[in-house]
């Protein structure tokens, strides 16, 4: 299994290049490409994707749908759907799974969080996404896609929590909670997602996009800590009441535990990734309902402004 937790194009080309003795490491490729309106990326999938790849829908198979809007827009789905589809996609528990998409690595940065969630490690997520595969001059193939039937099965504990939205309500008052939704959206300005503005108060705002270079690649790693521990310093020390020079004062790396949100579990996973990949928290719990369930129950306090 790889320490880290992205892929770049050369090393998955290797990897699918590899001789038929060689296949134990040959990655199942999953396909994870969304639109937040409009159709699933099935269609976009069948006209290009890289070559072996499985389509995987993160509306019906990396959430479900629930008409109270309870959980939010992406509530978890059961356990029995999520391994279907991962069996369906040709997940096999021998083989390492590379996930990727073409919106900022944030549905693919889902799969990578809910597979580890359920307990299956050995999975990474293509840097730059489609983008950078076809940008490398590397080849892509139509159709449907035919993959064989995988063996997935979820194993108990996995890496990282599923917080439910007390748990979440602790994370921000004891603990280290981060908002991952752009900073406006945190501070309760241009929200035009959810019906309600604002933040869940003691949440600190780390936007999880902030965290990728222009062209899509994450930052390296040394400056997504150098950024990250910057962001929640603040937050650390006044909560432990300790000065500058303190272990408090060292953000995120010096937290017990860390749990993410944002608008419906998404952008969430993303920056559950970019701790992963600075190098600061490799089991990140996240709010998977967040701020979309957070608003469903009139008891939870709104906060606007910044933290």
């Amino acid at each position: 299994m790889s320490t880290s937790a992205l892929i770049q194009v050369g090393e998955l080309a290797r990897l699918l290049a590899a001789s038929p003795s060689d296949r134990v490491d040959r990655p199942v490729l999953l396909d994870v490409r969304f639109r937040m309106s409009g159709p699933t990326g099935r269609q976009e999938f069948e006209r290009a994707h890289i070559p072996g790849a499985s389509y995987v829908d993160l509306n019906t198979e990396l959430a479900t749908i629930r008409l109270d809007g309870v959980g939010g827009r992406h509530p978890m789905p059961t356990v029995e759907t999520f391994t279907a589809a991962m069996r369906a996609a040709g997940v096999l528990m021998s083989r390492p799974v590379v996930a990727y998409d073409d919106w900022a690595s944030l549905p693919a940065s889902r799969l990578w969080w809910m597979l580890r969630h359920l307990g299956f490690l050995d999975v990474r997520v293509l840097d730059g996404g489609l983008a950078a595969w076809t940008g490398a001059g590397q080849h892509s193939e139509s159709g449907p896609g035919s993959p064989e039937v995988g063996d997935f099965s979820p194993s108990s504990p996995g890496a990282g929590h599923l917080l439910e939205a007390a748990q979440a309500n602790e994370y921000a008052g004891r603990r280290l909670l981060l908002d991952a939704r752009p900073a406006d959206r945190f501070r309760g300005e241009n929200e035009t997602i959810d019906p309600v503005a604002g933040h869940i108060p003691g949440a600190f705002s780390a936007p999880a996009l902030a965290n990728l270079a222009p062209d899509g690649r994450f930052l390296p790693a040394g400056e997504l800590a150098d950024r990250l521990r910057s962001l929640a310093t603040p937050r650390a020390a006044d909560r432990s009441g300790a000065g500058p020079a303190s272990e408090a004062s060292a953000g995120p790396a010096a937290t017990r535990a860390i749990g993410t949100y944002c608008g419906s579990g998404v952008q969430a996973t993303h920056l559950a990734l970019a701790l992963s990949v600075a190098g600061i928290c490799d089991e990140t719990d996240v709010y998977i309902g967040s701020w979309s369930d957070w608003i469903t129950d009139p008891v939870h306090r709104v906060e606007v402004g910044p933290s």
